[in-house]
């Protein structure tokens, strides 16, 4: 057993992913050492929980088509290390609030540096959402999400910031067109460079 084959297995057993273990889940992310892009995200929905496939759904067809990849090229572990804030659906809200739960707040920084560490190809990083960027942009972040995904130079090359793809955010995309103007291209051109240098 490798080493990110046996930190899967403590991901599994560990106490506080029990109630996961209960209700039949395994952690969804894709890590293997070839990888050359990571991409940080949320935490899956229950769609990708079920079907065990992150980014299985319109949010990853709109985000492949930002990164200009097809669907095998997405899924190639040897290309992109797919890293949620969690590894497990979270549950919907409660109390009236829509949506899903956040990320467990201590998930990521308990097992993320872990996995990173065995990713030595890693050339570049995309925060998608408030949850990656509030994390990874610590002491570094602007006052918005907006802000942070605007300042994408300043980031560059090893790391940008990026709207969730959802289409929940189509009135986001309406209100800033250099979206899609600028940093779409630049996204592309930051992804093809890592994978050809890698």
């Amino acid at each position: 057993m490798n080493r990110l084959d046996a930190l899967r297995r403590e991901i599994i057993e560990d106490a506080s992913n029990a109630w996961a273990r209960e209700l039949g889940y395994q952690p969804l992310y894709a890590a293997q050492p070839g990888a050359r892009v990571a991409i940080i995200g949320q935490a899956p929905g229950l769609r990708a929980q079920s079907g065990g496939l992150v980014w299985d759904d319109p949010s990853g067809v709109t985000l492949r088509s930002w990164l200009g990849v097809s669907e095998e090229q997405f899924y190639d572990p040897d290309v992109f290390a797919l890293l949620p804030m969690d590894f497990y659906y979270p549950g919907k809200a409660i109390n009236g609030k829509s949506g899903d739960l956040p990320p467990r707040q201590d998930f990521a920084p308990r097992w993320h540096p872990r996995i990173l560490a065995e990713l030595p190809r890693i050339h570049l990083t995309l925060l998608v959402g408030s949850y990656a960027q509030a994390h990874y942009l610590a002491g570094r972040a602007k006052r918005t999400l907006t802000e942070n995904v605007r300042a994408y130079a300043e980031y560059l090359p090893s790391t940008m910031a990026l709207v969730h793809p959802s289409p929940l955010n189509f009135r986001w995309q309406a209100k800033n067109p250099w979206f899609a103007a600028e940093v779409v291209p630049a996204l592309r051109a930051a992804v093809r460079t890592s994978v050809d240098e890698a």
